[in-house]
């Protein structure tokens, strides 16, 4: 419910046009931030960072081949792209960002169910509440630039439903299978995603640079970068 509230709040930050042009590049610093301060030190915590950045350049590097060969994540990088004829800010987007929620909600879920067998009683407590408060600024960076990737309301708000949703299918799943198979295999699609997360953050806030120029991009999403680490590494000093 907490990913789902803070997604709805940036779909209604970003649905007003005197907004976007703050809400779009302070979302996009917010994917930077859960990115660069949530996973990438979680991940290497557990993995050591010569592998996590090897999974996070990985998944950096899977969306610039998708890109270049398979489906234009960020056709407005191109310099022969018509930018008069785009119907939404961040068109492109919107299927990779919801993929990479969607996977990392289900990621959130299993951690919190596996967390209620295998940990210490203090562990059990503290896991749902970090997720639960990293859920704010990641929702609302979702809600944010799936609206400005999408042409409508409803159905931003319909994908940020499905894409947060997920953790509830990551729990049920976690419950099932998390005592045959673990938990260490989270940590490879996990690195893969912030990857995945900061390609679509930066591209968003370059894409803002380039609208409105450097300033307003950079300081909305330096704001969202910092709001991020506020959060996340203060959730982590407060359960650890």
């Amino acid at each position: 419910m907490v990913g789902v509230s803070a997604a709805l709040l940036g779909v209604w930050l970003t649905g007003v046009e005197r907004r976007t042009r703050l809400v779009v590049p302070f979302s996009a610093g917010v994917l930077l931030g859960v990115a660069v301060f949530g996973v990438l030190p979680e991940l290497a915590l557990e993995a050591g960072w010569p592998i996590s950045l090897l999974l996070f350049g990985g998944g950096y590097g899977l969306l610039i081949a998708i890109n270049r060969f398979a489906y234009p994540v960020c056709p407005t990088c191109a310099h022969d792209h018509d930018h008069n004829s785009c119907s939404t800010e961040l068109h492109g987007f919107a299927a990779p960002l919801i993929a990479a929620a969607a996977l990392h909600s289900f990621l959130d879920g299993w951690s919190i169910a596996t967390a209620q067998w295998a940990a210490p009683l203090g562990l059990r407590v503290a896991v749902p509440l970090a997720v639960a408060l990293h859920k704010i600024p990641e929702g609302i960076a979702l809600g944010g630039i799936l609206r400005a990737s999408v042409s409508s309301r409803p159905m931003a708000l319909a994908w940020c439903i499905l894409a947060e949703g997920s953790t509830l299918l990551g729990g049920v799943a976690g419950v099932v299978m998390a005592p045959r198979l673990g938990t260490t295999w989270i940590l490879y699609p996990l690195g893969l995603t912030a990857g995945w997360v900061f390609y679509l953050g930066f591209h968003a806030v370059h894409e803002e640079w380039k609208r409105c120029g450097p300033a307003p991009a950079f300081v909305s999403a330096l704001t969202g970068v910092a709001g991020a680490a506020v959060i996340q590494r203060g959730a982590e000093a407060l359960f650890r």
